[in-house]
């Protein structure tokens, strides 16, 4: 795990650009702030480096494979690589990020975590390190995310996890982290709040995207022995919160030969009225205790969001992203749900691999930008599509009709 000292990187205040910072009740403000004060302190000691990267190593399957996809480069006449965060444990990137949080958490001596999901995958990250070390576990799930995520709730539970779902709003991931930070309000002294992506209060979105860092510093050294270059000309990840994308930018942000792009989810289309592509619809505000670019009405409400991957129903952004985005550092393109599901079927039958639903956004950026032969194409495959199976069956069987 390595600091980035690029020029969009959080200053001393907790801020990239405008976005961020710490925006909480003052119940939670002792919780924010001992882990502000402490969590750069504690993740550089020695020891606790040399356990974050053995378990990374032994536990997670770290490093996981840049993989040359051969029938896709040639289809799109370039050169493709995926980035394979989906063979981690669990199937996501989600685990690097859990392992950092729960050896923190530790240090700090709390005995009780939760956390907040929406496709699943972080909350059986969350409820994998919790098994892991012995600790309680609490994860807020929405209801219309548990009926479409249910192997991943059945996962949790089988691991020790108490699962709440949660019936306001959308029932979807803004909603589970509104129930997360109620309980958290409730529960000041002996929990620790897990949070997903680079979203939430300083420290968090600097804290999970150092966690997640070790994406691109894999990719640095995996391309130099592919390649002899250690760096791509493009780097797509999807973005719904945007830890994954966080991670493989990290190395690469302040290098101006990498063309980094956010692929965001259009649902039914940008317009339509159901969507989560918040970079475009966005605009400056308020959510979960940070400012950043969220879907929002005139007088502030939050308009909901809709995205076919539950990972990317999100209204708003982290503020990384939305200063990478609102600065030009990155290009942000928004898929359909039509798209992503086009592209995670193109993927399966032309590399027998199969997305997640919210990496297939970032897949479906090959039909929306063309590449030169010659150019290094790195796609991050944040996670395995196995949770998103009855979901592929009931929309790909319309797709083929």
């Amino acid at each position: 795990m390595t600091t980035s000292t690029a020029a969009y990187s959080i200053d001393e205040r907790g801020y990239y650009g405008p976005f961020g910072g710490a925006y909480i009740p003052e119940m939670l403000y002792n919780n924010v702030e001992e882990l502000r004060q402490n969590y750069l302190e504690i993740t550089q000691t020695k020891s606790f480096q040399k356990e974050f990267e053995q378990l990374l190593k032994d536990y997670v399957g770290r490093p996981t494979p840049l993989y040359k996809a051969e029938r896709l480069s040639e289809r799109y006449q370039t050169n493709i690589y995926l980035k394979r965060e989906d063979l981690c444990h669990t199937g996501a990137h989600k685990i690097n990020n859990t392992i950092g949080q729960i050896l923190v958490a530790q240090r700090l001596g709390k005995t009780r975590i939760i956390a907040e999901t929406g496709a699943g995958q972080h909350g059986v990250a969350t409820a994998t390190v919790c098994a892991l070390m012995g600790l309680e576990c609490i994860v807020y799930m929405g209801a219309k995310d548990i009926e479409r995520q249910s192997p991943n709730v059945a996962r949790m539970r089988l691991l020790g996890a108490t699962v709440h779902p949660v019936h306001s709003g959308s029932k979807t991931l803004k909603d589970a982290t509104n129930e997360a930070i109620r309980d958290w309000i409730n529960h000041p002294q002996n929990t620790h709040y897990i949070i997903g992506s680079v979203v939430g209060p300083h420290p968090y979105p600097d804290m999970v995207a150092r966690f997640q860092s070790v994406i691109s510093e894999e990719i640095q050294k995996q391309l130099l022995s592919k390649t002899c270059r250690n760096y791509p000309d493009v780097i797509i990840a999807c973005v719904g919160g945007g830890s994954n994308a966080a991670g493989a930018f990290y190395h690469y942000i302040d290098n101006p030969n990498v063309k980094l792009i956010c692929a965001e989810a259009a649902g039914k289309g940008v317009n339509s009225g159901e969507s989560a592509a918040t970079s475009i619809l966005g605009t400056e505000g308020i959510i979960h205790g940070s400012k950043t670019l969220l879907m929002q009405t005139k007088d502030g409400q939050i308009i909901e969001p809709h995205s076919i991957s539950a990972g990317l129903d999100y209204p708003g952004i982290g503020p990384m992203h939305a200063h990478l985005i609102n600065s030009g550092r990155a290009k942000s393109i928004a898929i359909t749900d039509q798209e992503a599901l086009e592209a995670t079927q193109q993927l399966a039958q032309l590399e027998g691999i199969i997305p997640a639903l919210e990496s297939a956004h970032a897949l479906a950026i090959l039909e929306q930008q063309q590449f030169d032969k010659n150019q290094v194409v790195v796609i991050n495959l944040s996670g395995r599509g196995d949770k998103d199976l009855g979901t592929l069956m009931d929309n790909l069987e319309m797709l083929n009709a």
